[in-house]
């Protein structure tokens, strides 16, 4: 199937939700360049607690720059030694990094066909990685488009268990200020996906 005939089969808001999903990982990935900043300030939102948490994110984003960011980026996640927090999923569910949520995660990229990039050196299990996967498994970048089943699997196994509470611990750390309504924009998107998953597909 062409990529294009791929594309025409993922309904429009399964498209939205891995835009969110890339979106999230690259504002998460590394320190937001300018033109990142530039498309998160264009943002809108609406009403809802998402939306609400967007246009947050995008007033913030104006007000900003891009060495500011990367400034707190680096506070957050790199450090001295180490940053405020810790974004992977073993270090939240076991308190250590490389354990077996990462060994499981592994297991479960393999049959999905999702191999590591060969320029990234951190472990799989990062939040940016595991966001960029989701999307992935949207939109067909790993073969077709994952059924809604296997979406549901591998968000409820890799990143339910965990996602939430970091996105919280994003919105309220010390060193967050473009970084606190990611935070609260993730959380908010992760408790949609939760109850969505729940209510649909078994």
């Amino acid at each position: 199937m062409t990529e294009t005939a791929t594309q025409t089969a993922i309904a429009e808001e399964d498209l939205l939700r891995a835009d969110l999903y890339d979106f999230l990982s690259a504002l998460l990935a590394g320190p937001a360049d300018q033109d990142l900043l530039s498309r998160t300030a264009a943002l809108n939102g609406d009403d809802s607690d998402l939306g609400q948490a967007v246009g947050t994110l995008a007033r913030v984003a104006k007000a900003t720059n891009g060495k500011a960011v990367e400034s707190e980026f680096n506070a957050l996640f790199i450090g001295l030694g180490r940053g405020e927090l810790m974004p992977f999923a073993s270090y939240y569910l076991t308190g250590f990094l490389n354990e077996k949520p990462l060994a499981s995660l592994r297991a479960d990229m393999a049959g999905l066909r999702i191999t590591r990039a060969p320029n990234v050196y951190e472990p799989e299990d990062n939040i940016a990685s595991l966001l960029e996967m989701m999307a992935g498994m949207i939109r067909g970048r790993f073969g077709e488009p994952a059924p809604v089943s296997k979406q549901k699997d591998f968000f409820f196994r890799h990143i339910a268990p965990w996602a939430e509470h970091f996105f919280s611990d994003l919105e309220a750390a010390q060193n967050s200020v473009f970084y606190a309504p990611v935070g609260t924009v993730g959380k908010a998107f992760m408790a949609i996906e939760t109850q969505a998953f729940r209510m649909g597909a078994e």
